[in-house]
């Protein structure tokens, strides 16, 4: 695995919640030969760095989540 993988997301690429969840087929992981799935909050911060790969999920520059009133 790449522990210096940065994955650009667009808003539309979130939950909800505002996160994403890894591993990620957006990372080009295959769930199978991963390690366990793991929740990241991308919203907060704008970024989110998974603790078990290293891989970056980040908001692509110019994107915002933001709640839907």
């Amino acid at each position: 695995m790449n522990a210096k993988a940065v994955v650009e997301l667009l808003a539309k690429d979130l939950n909800p919640q505002g996160g994403v969840f890894c591993p990620s087929p957006k990372a080009d992981m295959k769930l199978w030969n991963s390690h366990p799935k793991v929740y990241l909050d991308v919203a907060k911060l704008g970024e989110a760095k998974c603790p078990y790969c290293g891989t970056v999920y980040r908001l692509k520059v110019g994107e915002h989540f933001g709640a839907h009133h």
